[in-house]
């Protein structure tokens, strides 16, 4: 593909802690990573291997240490943190494995949430949309449940629905599913994947659940600050 089709793209990404003291460690060695437009990859590894840290890079959470990297064309390298707080609610969606939900806010205020920080004012297009969420996810006729009247699973999908609300390029799912049962959690991967499917999003999801990276496109695995294999499965 060309590179207008990148939706994410790591060029000699480096990040090391502590820099310039006797205690500096370089955590990732010179990662370089491309995600077209529509894939669905999964990121694995053991613990310790770098991928909390390099999901909070592409999530513009942390700055490398040197190299580049570039969302949906936007290199973000020299942003101030304005800027990258706007590109990062204009085309990253989050899902983590706690749903983070606010729990004073119904599920259908919680769909709206990134609509709401990134300052559009909620109009009753953006309430259909958000409703229309709500039931792609199956929760619909819940919009005006809190966090705490809702499942495990219930609220992960709340959760999906708002991260999908801005309709972004890429969504960073971390664990995703390690805090629910293996039923819901085939269900939620199901649905994501059904996202991934029906609205050409890109997913690059941190997972330990081999049966689930397996049904993933791509796997892309991390040891020790470096890619190690990137295996391409056949289209599902």
């Amino acid at each position: 593909m060309n590179a207008s089709a990148d939706v994410l793209r790591l060029s000699g990404i480096r990040k090391s802690y502590n820099v310039g003291t006797p205690v500096e460690a370089e955590i990732l060695h010179g990662i370089d990573l491309r995600i077209t437009r529509g894939e669905f990859t999964a990121l694995i590894g053991p613990s310790g291997s770098g991928k909390s840290t390099l999901l909070n890079i592409i999530g513009l959470l942390e700055a490398p240490t040197s190299g580049e990297v570039d969302i949906a064309g936007h290199r973000v390298s020299h942003h101030d943190d304005d800027t990258l707080t706007r590109l990062r609610s204009q085309t990253l969606g989050f899902v983590f494995q706690f749903h983070h939900l606010l729990p004073a806010f119904s599920a259908l205020e919680n769909v709206l949430m990134p609509q709401i920080i990134a300052g559009h004012r909620v109009t009753a297009a953006l309430q259909r949309e958000a409703l229309a969420l709500l039931d792609a996810v199956g929760l619909g006729g819940a919009e005006h449940k809190k966090p705490a009247e809702l499942s495990g699973g219930m609220q992960q999908r709340v959760a999906i629905a708002r991260a999908l609300s801005i309709r972004p390029a890429l969504v960073l799912a971390d664990e995703p599913t390690g805090n629910l049962d293996t039923k819901t959690a085939a269900d939620i991967f199901t649905l994501l994947r059904a996202f991934n499917r029906d609205f050409g999003t890109s997913f690059l999801i941190v997972t330990h659940d081999p049966r689930l990276a397996a049904t993933c496109d791509r796997r892309v695995t991390l040891a020790d600050g470096q890619i190690v294999s990137d295996e391409r499965t056949a289209p599902m």
